[in-house]
């Protein structure tokens, strides 16, 4: 049967550096990869006894377990975040980004009178991906030159047909920090969902850790998750918060769709979030990998600075080649990074790089950018 009109799904973003891990593949101690923003440092210990443990695997999640769980979350954005929400302010997702891309279709049931998705002009794809496979209007938002969102740019038009608008802060790719209290006016002024996604809120680096939720609840939701905080990004486990109604509207419909987070991952989730230390352990690291990473693109002659927040690199590639940077990357520091164009029109011209490779395998790239000179 011939479905040619129907929608075909793009290639993954990473899946075509094959050709760039090979080449980066050729230098002694082979290639270290800085392209996904993967965990590759150790679970915590108290998280893996919890994970050892095969009880909460055996039944449906239960009423309790996600009591327990919601209470865990409410406890962390107070401590955390000086955030104060209820139980019925907070639900919980498999991951985020099943959460970001499934977010517009139940919008759509919601109001059908509306059909698009606001999110930031160079970010992380899925937020355009969701809003496709909703079959809804995806339009980018621009950005100012700190890469913080721009709501002022906003087409009218477009507000009035929006379902939500996405807000990334600290941002993935560049790292920007938005103004969230500007943002959250915005939506409620003009009656759009604003869903802030908050992943990387453990790794700022310009100033205290933000939230919308610091901006009131009524039209806003934060969106928050293990992977990065706890290298546990294999666990699956995220949750939201914020106003009642649209939490409540998303606890519900997504229960008839069996999107229960597993006993296992609220397990440990209830143990991550109740520990800060090993979270102020992870902080440091990514620190000292951007820094690191920043001197050595120095010693090719690359500028790179810290970025307000994540543990991404955003460099500006020398006459905007960032094919022939990626290349340099690969051939002499054997490094895989991405092509800043996978993230947005705006992003050509731009490399992203991510920390994320251990100590050991980034002393080797510094090994390498020293034999340069």
């Amino acid at each position: 049967m011939n479905r040619s009109s129907g929608f075909v799904p793009p290639p993954m973003p990473f899946d075509g550096q094959s050709a760039l891990r090979q080449q980066a593949e050729l230098l002694p101690g082979g290639a270290v990869d800085l392209s996904i923003g993967t965990p590759v440092d150790p679970v915590p210990d108290l998280i893996a006894a919890v994970l050892a443990d095969p009880d909460p695997a055996r039944p449906y999640p239960t009423l309790t377990g996600r009591r327990i769980i919601e209470n865990a979350i409410v406890s962390w954005l107070d401590s955390r975040l000086n955030v104060s929400v209820t139980p019925a302010e907070i639900g919980t997702c498999i991951g985020t980004k099943e959460l970001v891309a499934g977010l517009p279709h139940l919008l759509k049931l919601r109001d059908p009178s509306r059909d698009t998705i606001l999110y930031p002009e160079v970010a992380y794809p899925s937020y355009a991906m969701g809003a496709a496979l909703a079959g809804c209007r995806a339009v980018p938002v621009a950005m100012d030159d700190q890469w913080r969102l721009d709501v002022s740019s906003i087409d009218p038009q477009d507000a009035q047909r929006a379902l939500a608008l996405w807000v990334n802060t600290p941002g993935n790719p560049a790292g920007g920090l938005d103004d969230l209290e500007e943002v959250a006016e915005w939506g409620r002024s003009n009656e759009v969902p604003v869903f802030s996604d908050e992943c990387y809120v453990e790794f700022t680096w310009d100033g205290p850790a933000r939230s919308i939720l610091h901006y009131g609840h009524q039209g806003v939701v934060a969106v928050h998750s293990l992977s990065k905080r706890s290298n546990l990004a294999g666990l699956r486990f995220g949750f939201y918060a914020g106003d009642q109604d649209l939490v409540s509207y998303l606890r519900e419909t997504r229960r008839h769709q069996g999107l229960m987070v597993p006993g296992p991952a609220q397990a440990a989730a209830v143990v991550a979030l109740g520990d800060q230390d090993h979270v102020a352990v992870q902080h440091q690291r990514y620190l000292n990998r951007l820094n690191l990473l920043i001197e050595v693109l120095g010693q090719m002659g690359v500028d790179a600075v810290l970025p307000g927040g994540s543990f991404y690199l955003w460099v500006a590639a020398p006459q905007g080649d960032a094919a022939g940077l990626i290349n340099r990357l690969a051939q002499e520091l054997g490094v895989v990074a991405t092509l800043g164009e996978i993230y947005g029109e705006r992003g050509a011209g731009y490399v992203r790089l991510a920390a994320v490779a251990t100590d050991e395998r980034l002393a080797l790239v510094a090994q390498r950018a020293s034999a340069l000179s």
